[in-house]
C-alpha cells in the first residue's frame, strides 16, 4: 500500500547514488594505497567500502520494514528502519574509524615515505568530485525549500533516518578527503612519513563522531519518539471540534517509522451518550484524523474522565522519573 511506503523514491535515489558512487571511489582509492603506500588513502579507500554496505544496510532495512502486519507483528515492521539505522552508525565507528585508526597508528609507528603522490592527489579530486555530486543530490533532497539555517534542527527533528544519513556520510567522506590530501601533502612538503600516519588517526576521528551523531539521532526513533507538535496538536482540535465530546484530555503519539504513527486518545464523552453513540463517534474522530494526517495507521481512544487521565499520566510519568 502507498500509504505504507517508508521511504519516498527520491531518498531511495540519493541512496542508490550513493551506493554506486562509493563503490567507484573504493575501488580507486585502493588501487591508489596500493600504488603510493598512502596510509591515509587506505584509510579513505575502507571508508568508501563501509559507506557503500552502509547503503546496502539502509536499503534492506526499508524493504523490511515495509512488510505487511502479521499476527506477530500486528503494528507492522516500520521500526526495522530504525534499527538498521542504528547498526549503520555502528558499523561507521567499528569498521570505518576502528580500521582507520588501526592504519593510522601502524604507520605513526612505523613510517613509510608515499611513492608516486600525483596519483593520490588525481584520485582525491575524483573523489572529491563523485562524492560532491552525491553529498549535494543527499543535500537538495533532504533541504527542500527550507533554509540552510534550519538544516540542524530538521535533522534533529526527523522521523526519517535514511533522509539525512547519506548527507552525514557524505560529509565525514568530504571532510575525510581534506584530511587525506593535507596528509599527503605536508608528508611530501616537509619529507614526514609520519604525518600520513596522523592524517588516517584525523580520519578515524572524524569518523567516530560521524557515528556518534548518527546513533545519537536514531536512538531515540529506535525507542520510540512522539508525533512532531503540530501533528499533536491537530488531533487535539479535531478531537475538541467533535460533537459529543466532552473534552479532548489528551493524547499520547509514537512512531513506528518515518510515516507510521501510532496515537491513542484518551477522551471524556456527553454523559447522555450511549455505547453505540460512542462507537459511531469514535469512528468519525478516526476518519477525520486520517484524512488529515494519512500517517496515522492506528488510532485508539480510551473513554475517560479529566481527572482519571490526570491521575494516571501523572503516576506513570512521576514513576519514570524516579
Amino acid at each position: 500500500m502507498a500509504t505504507r511506503r517508508i521511504a519516498s523514491l527520491s531518498s531511495r535515489k540519493v541512496i542508490y547514488a550513493a551506493m554506486v558512487g562509493n563503490l567507484l571511489v573504493a575501488a580507486t582509492k585502493f588501487g591508489a594505497a596500493a600504488w603510493t603506500g598512502s596510509s591515509a588513502m587506505l584509510s579513505e579507500g575502507v571508508h568508501s567500502v563501509v559507506d557503500t554496505g552502509n547503503s546496502l544496510l539502509l536499503l534492506y532495512g526499508l524493504h523490511r520494514a515495509e512488510r505487511s502486519p502479521d499476527h506477530n507483528h500486528p503494528l507492522g515492521y516500520g521500526r526495522e528502519i530504525y534499527f538498521w539505522s542504528f547498526v549503520v552508525a555502528v558499523m561507521v565507528f567499528a569498521l570505518g574509524a576502528g580500521v582507520s585508526f588501526y592504519e593510522g597508528v601502524a604507520h605513526v609507528l612505523y613510517p613509510e615515505p608515499i611513492r608516486n603522490a600525483a596519483i593520490n592527489y588525481a584520485v582525491l579530486g575524483l573523489s572529491a568530485l563523485f562524492d560532491g555530486a552525491t553529498w549535494w543530490i543527499a543535500l537538495r533532497n533532504f533541504k527542500g525549500r527550507m533554509k540552510f539555517s534550519s538544516l540542524v534542527g530538521a535533522i534533529h527533528n526527523s522521523k526519517d533516518p535514511p533522509s539525512f544519513m547519506v548527507l552525514f556520510e557524505d560529509s565525514a567522506a568530504l571532510i575525510g578527503l581534506i584530511i587525506a590530501f593535507a596528509g599527503i601533502y605536508l608528508q611530501v612538503r616537509f619529507d614526514l612519513p609520519i604525518l600520513d600516519g596522523i592524517a588516517s588517526i584525523m580520519i578515524a576521528v572524524v569518523l567516530a563522531a560521524t557515528a556518534f551523531l548518527l546513533a545519537w539521532e536514531t536512538k531515540g526513533l529506535l525507542i520510540g519518539e512522539a508525533a512532531d507538535q503540530p501533528i499533536v496538536d491537530s488531533i487535539m482540535r479535531v478531537a475538541n471540534a467533535m460533537e459529543g465530546v466532552a473534552h479532548a484530555n489528551g493524547v499520547i503519539t509514537v512512531h513506528l517509522a518515518p510515516a507510521q504513527i501510532l496515537v491513542a486518545l484518551s477522551l471524556e464523552f456527553a454523559d447522555e451518550l450511549k455505547t453505540t453513540d460512542i462507537e459511531l463517534k469514535i469512528a468519525e474522530l478516526e476518519r477525520r484524523v486520517r484524512h488529515l494526517h494519512p500517517t496515522v495507521i492506528a488510532l485508539f481512544v480510551k473513554p475517560q474522565s479529566s481527572g482519571g487521565f490526570k491521575d494516571a499520566i501523572g503516576h506513570r510519568y512521576g514513576n519514570s522519573e524516579k
